[in-house]
């Protein structure tokens, strides 16, 4: 069973026609019936009141169309009006609830295709080389530059497609090349990839991957240059070594035969990862490992050793918004000093790598990695999280004055629904002091911890409060002919007309004082709570 404030699904509809999830269909005919005669418009004069009432009217009868139709109300049971409202087909043989469960999945899932299918994914990389020492010698500042883009869409549920092409320029040499690649997946647990490329590596490739168990796959290539005629053949075994770590074994034979061995070990803060690679004539040996500080922030160091190189990286990021992220990275190795800049948005990256310095000077080594940094924390500190205070402090502001405004029009709508129910509630009081049955002397719904403080506020403040609303009315429109008064378990009484959420988001609770036989009876209950009145251990 929920608790007393835990919210169950898809019951506005029960509350607005003060039903109980379980209701019967006679039960909610007769409850349309009577809400139906409380607010049809013909019963008003007033043109103002004509339009409250066809507005409460209109919620009525769509509530009656869902609930009274067993199909629709097991979907507005499911899924809500979310569901209802979703294009399922209904028809005879969904009489079950997991069959319209089902189907309704099944829709989403179409749905989902269709919306994938619509729209290309696209990645790319901008790649630009510049070099200080190069541009002191007059040289220029930019030794080369390289681009890559894709596209991948998905033809079928088994079948997807990705055409990609780059180009290279260093110095007076460039070049380029496009690359399409079929994609097939035979069964849950295998595919195959056709490769076809034409330019500065033209070949033709074939690959396939299948999952060997729980923990393992492995992928075997096979491609065909067309430029010497040669035969590639690649291999790669992957295993889970644990829930967070895995390794893999990557063979290659051909024209550039090759054996890596590597590791990856992953959780929510951290990433470490670490590869040695054997080649014909060569080597190298890296590692790299990456903290993430909060979910916007982190710093990463990592290191190549190998046959021709020699080089340490540190640096950190940034996400500077939803999609885009930041990075530096300070590099010091065999080839000198250096920055890299990079900014990641969406699948898009720009990579700018400069060149400081081919000498390794122990001095401005440290200066390129200490000045930097220190600028950043700077930035930061003095800059960069002032904004972002200021920034998040603005949408808080306008969050909560979208939801003022949101309490204030249901508020206003309560009002209207309250102004139909007035004269019938003041018959039914009236009728009920006549023959000392149950009248409803105050009642308040609101906050929670404001209702708790009762005692020890005045009524004034308590009703003037912007998070607890007056609801006398509509409970004393609610209390039946026998003088009894019942909201059912489970159902949120915001929903129930004439009243409303006064503070969306905090714990809620009704208090009512009410009078039955010439005694005084209070009572507290929470938002989800069943209500039955009167009772004799609510006497004061």
């Amino acid at each position: 069973m929920d608790g007393p404030n835990e919210a169950p699904e898809n019951r506005e509809l029960y509350a607005l026609l003060n039903l109980s999830p379980e209701a019967s269909d006679e039960e909610i005919r007769r409850a349309y019936r009577q809400w139906a005669q409380a607010y049809h418009p013909d019963k008003y004069q007033s043109p103002h009141m004509k339009d409250i009432a066809t507005e409460n009217f209109q919620r009525i009868c769509e509530a009656y169309e869902i609930l009274s139709d067993p199909s629709k109300r097991q979907i507005y049971d499911i899924y809500g009006m979310e569901g209802v409202n979703s294009g399922l087909e209904l028809g005879a043989t969904l009489n079950r609830a997991e069959e319209i469960k089902a189907e309704l999945e099944r829709l989403k899932k179409m749905k989902e295709r269709e919306k994938m299918a619509a729209h290309f994914r696209s990645s790319g990389t901008i790649l630009a080389n510049m070099s200080l020492p190069h541009c002191l010698n007059g040289d220029g500042l930019f030794r080369g530059m390289a681009m890559t883009s894709e596209i991948q869409s998905d033809l079928s549920k088994r079948d997807a497609i990705t055409i990609g092409g780059n180009l290279a320029v260093d110095g007076n040499e460039g070049g380029g090349a496009a690359t399409a690649v079929f994609r097939h997946q035979i069964s849950e647990v295998s595919s195959v990839e056709l490769v076809a490329s034409a330019g500065l590596r033209a070949l033709l490739g074939v690959q396939a991957s299948r999952t060997l168990s729980s923990h393992s796959a492995a992928t075997m290539g096979l491609a065909l240059s067309l430029q010497d005629g040669s035969l590639n053949l690649s291999n790669l075994w992957t295993r889970q070594l644990s829930e967070t770590a895995s390794g893999h074994i990557q063979v290659a034979l051909g024209t550039q035969s090759s054996i890596a061995v590597g590791w990856l070990k992953k959780d929510e803060r951290r990433s470490a990862s670490g590869e040695v690679k054997i080649g014909t004539g060569s080597f190298e040996t890296s590692v790299h490992y990456t903290h993430r500080f909060s979910p916007k922030s982190l710093c990463s160091i990592g290191g190549r050793v190998g046959s021709s190189s020699l080089e340490i990286e540190v640096g950190g990021g940034r996400k500077i918004s939803k999609f885009s992220t930041v990075r530096w990275m300070y590099t010091i190795g065999i080839q000198g000093i250096g920055w890299k800049f990079e900014l990641h948005r969406g699948g898009q990256k720009l990579i700018i790598p400069i060149l400081l310095t081919q000498n390794l000077n122990p001095a401005f080594a440290s200066g390129a990695l200490v000045v930097p940094a220190s600028m950043y924390f700077l930035l930061k500190k003095f800059i960069i999280k002032p904004y972002y205070l200021r920034r998040n402090k603005q949408k808080a502001l306008e969050k909560d004055k979208n939801i003022s405004s949101q309490v204030k029009e249901a508020r206003a709508a309560a009002e209207k629904a309250q102004k139909l129910q007035e004269n019938v509630a003041n018959r039914k009081r009236n009728r009920q002091l006549e023959t000392g049955g149950l009248v409803i002397m105050r009642a308040l719904y609101g906050n929670e911890r404001v209702l708790c403080n009762l005692n020890s506020s005045s009524e004034t403040s308590l009703e003037s409060t912007s998070e607890v609303m007056d609801v006398t009315i509509p409970l004393n429109f609610l209390v039946n002919d026998s003088g009894q008064l019942k909201l059912h378990e489970g159902v949120k009484k915001s929903g129930i007309m004439g009243f409303c959420d006064p503070c969306p988001g905090e714990p809620k609770q009704l208090y009512i004082e009410y009078a039955y036989a010439g005694n005084e009876y209070k009572i507290s209950v929470g938002d989800y709570e069943e209500l039955i009145i009167p009772q004799a251990p609510h006497r004061i």
